[in-house]
């Protein structure tokens, strides 16, 4: 018989025993701050939230000293980058005015294994016991052999 109830999403269900949460942008770019309504909702809780993305942002400017371990980028709110386009010190700046911890851990794009092996680092360095993972759009639910792949917000696809 399921625990689960209307007064209680699925989602929070799960996460009930959960004492340190990372909440991870699946797809990249700015997927991670879809996570930030669950994030405010799972602190109000009394639960320890951490941040992180699959990253689309030059990070080779960011300090050794802020590589936590190989593929795991520590990214706050002074990190170097691009300022056109750095989601996630974005991110990190806007916790910082909010009193949270204005860190953003960024997994640069490196394959299944090394990626794998990071998020497996990352979740035994914070001591995390649950991962939610966040896409911003639909295209994680794909398997990028279908046709006319777009986002909600892609240009029309022409039909010439």
């Amino acid at each position: 018989m399921s625990s689960y109830h209307l007064a209680e999403p699925p989602l929070f269900t799960r996460l009930r025993d959960a004492s340190s949460v990372l909440i991870a942008g699946a797809g990249g770019g700015f997927d991670v701050y879809g996570g930030l309504p669950l994030a405010v909702a799972l602190e109000k809780q009394g639960k320890k939230v951490h941040l992180a993305n699959l990253s689309f942002s030059d990070l080779r400017r960011t300090p050794l000293d802020d590589w936590l371990v190989p593929g795991v980028a520590a990214v706050g709110p002074e990190t170097p980058g691009n300022d056109d386009y750095f989601p996630e010190r974005g991110l990190a700046r806007w916790l910082a005015t909010t009193g949270r911890e204005p860190i953003v851990y960024a997994f640069p794009k490196s394959g299944v294994r090394p990626l794998r092996a990071a998020y497996a680092a990352l979740v035994e360095q914070l001591d995390v016991d649950a991962l939610v993972l966040v896409d911003g759009g639909t295209d994680i639910l794909l398997r990028g052999d279908e046709s006319g792949l777009g986002q909600p917000i892609s240009p029309p696809l022409s039909t010439h």
